[in-house]
């Protein structure tokens, strides 16, 4: 088995209620980018239920952050939770009905959490299509001439100081 990642997406949340469903429509999101619907279901489950033990944990006064990462992995799905709580830090694992999940500390930072979900059988992650994006034209900005100066023109500047100088604050 080939362990080396061959695709990984990840989204930085608050560690607040909301988190958990942004997570699930992220899973959702991201596999479907590579064509693993199959697996929306249980890669969701999985991704909730980490990032739930991370907002349980969370001082919903100053909550912290916790990062959700996908990794196309060897034959898995690798769903990672990193999270910043330097009191949980030595905490177990959650549980995960069904699959295994380990944790390791991350010195001065947190938490990393994860679970390996097997792909689809005959699949590795090399074989996953990756997304397509479509080619972005950018426009071709001409040169200033010559005789054009190089900076702001002075009267919009003049203007935009006089505006300010104007506001109340």
């Amino acid at each position: 088995m080939n362990s080396q990642t061959a695709q990984f997406d990840d989204l930085r949340l608050v560690a607040l209620p909301s988190a958990v469903k942004c997570t699930e429509l992220f899973v959702r999101f991201s596999l479907t980018e590579w064509s693993l619907r199959e697996l929306f279901d249980e890669a969701a489950r999985v991704a909730r239920q980490l990032v739930a033990a991370v907002v349980e944990r969370t001082d919903e006064k100053a909550p912290g952050f916790v990062t959700v990462r996908l990794r196309l992995s060897g034959n898995s799905l690798v769903v990672e939770i990193e999270d910043d709580q330097l009191a949980h830090v030595y905490d177990d694992a959650p549980t995960v009905e069904g699959y295994p999940t380990e944790a390791v500390p991350l010195e001065g930072r947190g938490k990393l959490v994860w679970c390996e979900i097997p792909l689809p059988d005959g699949i590795t992650a090399e074989q996953v299509r990756l997304p397509r994006r479509d080619e972005r034209r950018t426009e071709q900005v001409p040169e200033p001439a010559s005789d054009e100066p190089n900076g702001p023109d002075p009267g919009v500047v003049d203007r935009i100081l006089v505006g300010l100088q104007n506001r109340n604050w």
